[in-house]
């Protein structure tokens, strides 16, 4: 129902503040709402909606008000149709591609597509990438397809068609993706087809282009509001800018302290260089924050306050100061984990909470499966966000398909999710002459692989590449029969198929995030292999096996959320635990040598911290797994940047928290990072009086070397040569290592 006219303004003094109802009111003309965390931006774009129709009398039909996701568009409509009635199904309210996808059905008679154009997504446009590779002569087993895309994404985001993309020069990969973005928009025009980028694309070079349109629609639209405008790019700016160019009435709403999407194209100078845009801006700031105690505003502003490219605002509440701000040190991931369990626990346990009011939030998926796996064996119902459980990713399952094959050589169906993963022009063909030969011959498909030079008809690309893959296949076959632990046959596996090389080679962000998967399974095998008794590739997938496919919870509505960072962006949960605080971590190790990455990071840690309304957790280890091997970490500068009068420490998972040891984990600002726990150093080598060189004799490998020692306390690993030039990495704890003294 509407709001009446004698109820409207009870309804501005109920439901805002005094700032935010001078945001709501302002009448004409440029307006930035700097929207701090919890500060209410949505009730602000909404209220103004129906402020800009009931109180100045704008026709719906004349507002365009734009934000990014589907969900929040719906919540705009949902709520702007509780304040005005009907009327809000005639305002332009939606996403920035559901709008231009609109604009241009409508005017297609001014562009070189039809009006029932198909959208293409991201499957789609590698196909089309693949066939104008083709097409054009440029290999794909050298080339990335997902990379050029890439590419061809950016080019379209600086608003470059083909022609000046090309002109604009480049090394010898930008003449590639040259050629093949022109091949690919003449095949996206032989299609009918647009890609996402297209959407705002065309619809910019059309304002841009006929004077008649961009006249009709910046003259129609007479208020233009932008949600999350910290996170639009270059072509999202121009647009909107396009549209309001008549009127000048542009109010954007953002927070370029939340600005986190700099890798897939949005542009913070977009929010920072408003006012110099348009000279006659109305600024206003939301500052009082409706979701937090003031302990986790005050450090979060601690951390934020640091990035110089940023536009003052302190948040402030009228909770009360709550609980610090918790620190809890481990001496690794895997205690890590198991604090973070202990903390829901105890929380659940005395009834104040429920799983569903904790989020546990980490920079990399990656981080979630031993926190998954310390969640899972205490019986901690929990759900992935924006995100598929680790040992279900597709990358994870590929990998684990061949170790099944090694282990099980009659697995045929692994074998068939592999034998062109990566690509070794095994196409329709090839396996239709594979599966012949294994029905004539009775034998499973792995059997064929041995017997390729008896195969008539089998197409003679494919015969090296399975010769290959064949290869790799007996060799770990060979280290399994000879009891290597599983994490070295996994790593081989990775090695010589090509995987690693084929991921690597992509240069994509998603390829990254996919390879940290690959190493992050290493690294789950490596821990099976020292603290599983078992040490076989059959007991491993035994062990996986029962984490991927036990259906656990069928009621996700009472469920620890996991996800990253930037998935979190917008939500808010009781209590907030975020992981892995260590340089590399987060911030990420990319970050180090370029400051706007750094300072984006430093925003991606402030956005994690605004999502805690009363509990915030940190956490930061000594040590962590990469790729199997244990490694010293450095605590994350951000860190340092926090008052400690706001932090509670928590040093029981550590060896820093033993007696007589005083906190090592604060570096003054500016210096280069270090180790983490710097009062530790050595400490573990002195305790097992194990050093690089100590002589040592072990009940099966027989005497060796030790090259060297990573890791603290009971968590301390080795890497030895025995005497008869074996290499092993042992953990000392389980290793049943004897120091040799003279």
């Amino acid at each position: 129902m509407g709001v009446t006219l004698e109820s409207r303004e009870r309804v501005y003094e109920r439901d805002l503040n005094p700032i935010q109802a001078r945001a709501v009111r302002h009448g004409d003309g440029p307006l930035l709402v700097l929207a701090g965390a919890g500060s209410g931006k949505t009730r602000v774009l909404t209220y103004r909606v129906a402020y800009l129709v009931r109180e100045l009398g704008v026709s719906p039909r004349r507002i365009f008000a734009v934000t990014f996701t589907n969900k929040a568009a719906g919540e705009m409509k949902r709520r702007v149709a509780d304040l005005i009635g009907a009327g809000a199904a005639l305002a332009w309210i939606g996403t920035f591609h559901s709008m231009c996808a609109r604009i241009l059905r409508t005017e297609a008679r001014w562009g070189w597509w039809e009006p029932g154009y198909t959208i293409y997504d991201e499957d789609d446009q590698t196909s089309l990438v693949k066939a104008s590779m083709e097409r054009v002569g440029v290999a794909g087993t050298v080339f990335s397809p997902r990379a050029i895309l890439s590419r061809i994404s950016r080019a379209k985001d600086r608003l470059e068609d083909p022609d000046a993309f090309a002109a604009r020069g480049g090394d010898y990969f930008h003449e590639i993706v040259s050629k093949v973005y022109a091949e690919y928009q003449r095949g996206l025009s032989r299609n009918n087809a647009l890609d996402f980028d297209d959407l705002i694309f065309e619809v910019v070079k059309l304002l841009r282009r006929e004077s008649r349109v961009l006249e009709a629609y910046s003259r129609r639209f007479e208020h233009v509001l932008v949600d999350e405008y910290q996170d639009t790019s270059h072509a999202q700016y121009v647009l909107v800018n396009l549209l309001s160019s008549h009127h000048g009435n542009i109010c954007v709403v953002g927070d370029d302290d939340q600005s986190i999407y700099g890798w897939r194209g949005a542009d913070i100078s977009n929010i920072l260089d408003f006012e110099n845009d348009h000279p006659e801006t109305k600024v206003i700031r939301l500052e009082q924050n409706y979701r937090s105690t003031s302990n986790i505003l005050d450090a979060a502003h601690d951390v934020i306050r640091n990035n110089k490219m940023r536009k003052e605002k302190k948040l402030w509440t009228e909770r009360d100061a709550g609980c610090p701000v918790r620190l809890t040190r481990t001496s690794n991931e895997y205690q890590e984990a198991d604090a973070i369990r202990n903390a829901v626990l105890s929380h659940v346990e005395s009834g104040q909470l429920a799983y569903h009011d904790f989020a546990v939030l980490y920079r990399t998926h990656a981080q979630s499966r031993v926190i998954e796996d310390s969640l899972r064996r205490a019986g901690i119902a929990y759900d992935i966000i924006g995100g598929v459980r680790f040992y279900e990713r597709s990358e994870v399952k590929d990998v684990l398909a061949y170790l099944r094959v090694v282990a099980n050589p009659a697995d045929d169906v692994s074998l068939r999710r592999i034998i062109n993963v990566p690509p070794r022009k095994v196409g329709k063909r090839t396996m239709q002459v594979l599966d012949g030969f294994a029905e004539r011959e009775g034998v499973a498909l792995r059997k064929t692989l041995e017997r390729l030079s008896e195969i008539d008809g089998l197409p003679k690309a494919a015969e090296g590449p399975l010769a290959s893959f064949a290869g790799a296949l007996d060799a770990a076959a060979s280290r399994v029969a000879g009891g290597s632990p599983v994490d070295e046959v996994l790593a081989s596996l990775v090695d010589e198929s090509g995987y690693r090389a084929w991921l690597e080679r992509r240069k994509t962000e998603q390829a990254q995030e996919r390879l940290a998967n690959v190493e992050e399974l290493i690294s789950a095998a490596a821990e099976f292999a020292e603290t599983g008794g078992e040490a076989g590739a059959a007991a491993f997938l035994e062990q996986v096996s029962l984490v991927a496919n036990i259906d656990m919870w069928n009621d996700r509505a009472n469920a620890v959320s996991l996800m990253t960072l930037h998935n979190a962006k917008g939500l808010e949960f009781p209590v907030v635990l975020v992981p892995g605080l260590e340089d590399g971590l987060l911030p990420h190790e990319s970050s180090f040598e370029d400051d706007e990455e750094l300072d984006e990071e430093r925003r991606l840690f402030y956005v994690g911290m605004t999502r805690a309304m009363d509990e915030l957790h940190l956490f930061a280890s000594d040590t962590r797994r990469r790729s199997g091997v244990m490694t010293v970490r450095a605590a994350s500068r951000f860190l340092d940047e926090i008052d400690p009068a706001r932090l509670e420490i928590d040093t029981t998972w550590s060896d820093a928290g033993r007696p007589g040891r005083t906190s090592g984990w604060r570096r003054r600002r500016g210096r280069e990072p270090r180790s983490a726990f710097p009062d530790y150093e050595g400490e573990s080598q002195e305790r097992h009086e194990i050093r690089p060189g100590s002589r040592v004799t072990h009940p099966t490998w027989g005497e060796g070397t030790v090259l060297d020692v990573a890791g603290y306390g009971d968590d301390t690993i080795v890497r030895v040569r025995f005497d008869d030039d074996v290499e092993k990495r042992i953990m000392v704890r389980y290793g049943g290592l004897e120091v040799l003294t003279d």
